[in-house]
């Protein structure tokens, strides 16, 4: 990766430009950048997905926006950079009040959760909801919005500082999935299983979800972070009367553009109403972005990472 000066662009019909303050990193920039994402833009580009800062240029036909709005934006490429291009309609104003490196790192990851929770699972108040890597960012946002929507949480993750983290988060229990007996602390918590498992992990964690996963209960498949893609055989599906569901929100939104607004509109009523409250990300310089997908590669990030710009 190389930080270098490029040509500022131009907003076109349907866009603004946002003078960046902040950029959150995901796990999938580290991906794309390496090549081993589903999602392979021709090299040179720049990576970055979410951005919150101020516009200063609209293109032809926006009217909703305008320059001095504090934004936030889905750019899916491109954020990595003191200034960026998004469409108006992936384009949303930054709650009062909310710093503009947290709102850059909230976007992508309340929206998974909010759509694997509340659209793949139907998550209902009462249930037992397990969460794993509840330290990542996927996974705090899975553990607020369970909370939010009256589930029980149990979340699992590496370190007991991460364990910590996540109790802080709103997990009423935490387990080290490093102990290979959490599934039977599942067990012993619930008393019959989990209802909702939100698994990012893939890999050992799914085939050990599947033996701690209630009758009827719903398995959400976020990703598989562990690098193994896991199977499952069907008559472990059809005896636990469970559901093996896929929760793939990029290509949701790529169907239902207008899924986006929606979704920001219910996460913005819970940031206001205090039902959920993205903590603050671990900053990083521009220049440092190299380290900072590594540091989030290795495992040293707690919750979401940001590009600070000022």
């Amino acid at each position: 990766m190389t930080l270098a000066q490029v040509e500022t662009p131009q907003p076109g019909p349907g866009q603004v430009r946002i003078q960046n303050r902040a950029a959150g990193i995901n796990f999938f920039d580290l991906l794309q950048v390496q090549g081993k994402y589903q999602v392979k833009p021709p090299f040179p580009f720049t990576p970055g997905a979410e951005v919150a800062g101020v516009i200063d240029s609209v293109g032809e036909g926006v009217s909703s926006l305008a320059p001095g709005d504090r934004v936030i934006a889905f750019t899916f490429q491109g954020g990595f950079a003191e200034c960026s291009i998004a469409q108006a309609n992936r384009t949303f104003g930054i709650p009062e009040g909310m710093q503009f490196d947290v709102a850059a790192a909230m976007p992508i990851v309340y929206q998974t959760s909010f759509y694997a929770l509340v659209d793949r699972a139907a998550l209902r108040a009462g249930e037992w909801l397990l969460v794993h890597a509840g330290a990542s960012g996927v996974g705090l946002s899975a553990i607020q919005i369970g909370k939010a929507l009256g589930a029980r949480v149990i979340a699992t993750a590496g370190s007991e500082a991460k364990l910590e983290f996540c109790r802080k988060q709103g997990a009423d229990h935490a387990i080290s999935y490093a102990d290979a007996g959490w599934v039977d602390q599942v067990k012993q918590i619930t008393g019959r299983g989990a209802d909702v498992i939100y698994d990012p992990v893939g890999g050992d964690v799914f085939d050990l979800s599947s033996k701690c996963i209630a009758p009827g209960g719903r398995l959400l498949v976020i990703g598989f972070a562990s690098g193994r893609i896991p199977t499952i055989a069907a008559n472990r599906i059809l005896l636990k009367n469970m559901s093996v569901v896929g929760a793939v929100w990029g290509g949701h939104v790529q169907l239902h553009p207008e899924y986006l607004a929606e979704a920001q509109a219910a996460l913005d009523q819970m940031w206001k109403k205090g039902k959920i409250a993205p903590p603050q990300p671990e900053r990083y310089g521009l220049e440092d972005a190299p380290k900072a997908l590594r540091d989030l590669a290795d495992r040293k990030v707690m919750g979401k990472a940001a590009l600070w710009m000022g």
